[in-house]
């Protein structure tokens, strides 16, 4: 049988993959002490989410419970899991945020060098208020994103259903890129954050005795890589904008997601999309193909911080 590694949460009673629910005892064997045919080949030592062990199992005949149907396992693992878990990263990313802003503000209001403290010099001001502009603008849009989610009834089905009116797809596809943004994009900021929160500290900011910023750091980089890493995300945003072009426009695609700024940002937003549609971000690698996918890398964030810039607004 081949090694499947997943990540559990203290062994819980049932052990997840793809496509079955695996109990670690044979049913009513319990009191006999009759595992399930499974073993525990390691877990894996990670940089950061240490609370959360990964680990690699190996199945030999186990008896499991199907959650899907058969065939369907990388479907209902990306409808489900992978969407679900990567809302919730972007929500977790803006809890750390948030906490960095805390952390870094407290010390910058307790910490007195050369006469005056860290808050009173511009420069520490200026990334106190930086790191703090990112922990709001990031909460309000992951509130905004789950705020949609909830309001779709349903929507962690794998892929767009064609059998659905055509305004539920399109609101089904503007939930499916805004959380793929949404993991990306706030994960990437998240490490940025915590570095600058990290920096006011200074010597401090790395001792793991003195703050819980380095552990906080360590998460936020494991979330970037896990449930798609941000090269493998932008492709597949790219790919799927692409394949809706018949009937969900490009342009409408941005007025949609960014509804309630001015027309003038969803106008440049949405020439912006159409362009790099058309270029090869995708194709094979030369310097045209590189221009066009930094391009495409430096859109996505800015399009989607345009979209957190609305959350906030809207919440003030």
């Amino acid at each position: 049988m081949p090694t499947i590694p997943w990540s559990l949460l203290r062994f819980p009673a049932l052990i997840k993959c793809p496509r079955s629910l695996c109990p670690p005892w044979l049913p009513g064997e319990k009191e006999k002490e009759k595992r399930n045919s499974y073993e525990i080949n390691r877990i894996k030592w990670k940089m950061g989410t240490a609370e959360l062990p990964t680990g690699e199992f190996q199945y030999n005949g186990a008896l499991a419970y199907p959650v899907g149907p058969a065939g369907k396992g990388v479907a209902v693992a990306v409808g489900i899991v992978l969407t679900l878990s990567r809302l919730e990263i972007g929500i977790a990313c803006a809890a750390f945020m948030l906490r960095a802003a805390r952390e870094a503000n407290l010390y910058g209001d307790f910490r007195t060098v050369f006469g005056k403290k860290v808050k009173d010099y511009p420069l520490s001001a200026r990334t106190l208020k930086k790191i703090e502009n990112a922990a709001h603008r990031t909460a309000a849009g992951a509130f905004k994103t789950y705020d949609l989610f909830l309001r779709l009834d349903q929507p962690l089905n794998a892929g767009i259903p064609v059998d659905q009116p055509l305004e539920r797809r399109k609101q089904l596809f503007n939930l499916r890129e805004i959380v793929l943004l949404q993991k990306i994009c706030a994960t990437n900021e998240g490490a940025e954050v915590l570095r600058d929160a990290i920096s006011v500290f200074a010597g401090h900011g790395v001792m793991e005795e003195f703050s819980s910023l380095p552990r906080i750091f360590r998460d936020v980089v494991v979330n970037e890589q896990w449930e798609g890493p941000r090269n493998l995300l932008l492709t597949q945003i790219y790919r799927d904008i692409q394949r809706v072009a018949d009937w969900y426009p490009p342009g409408e695609f941005v007025s949609n997601v960014l509804a309630g700024t001015s027309k003038e940002t969803i106008d440049r937003f949405a020439e912006q999309l159409t362009d790099l549609l058309q270029r090869p971000v995708c194709g094979e690698v030369s310097e045209a193909s590189m221009e066009a996918a930094e391009e495409w890398d430096m859109f996505c964030d800015s399009f989607f911080q345009a979209y957190q810039t609305i959350a906030l607004e809207e919440l003030q």
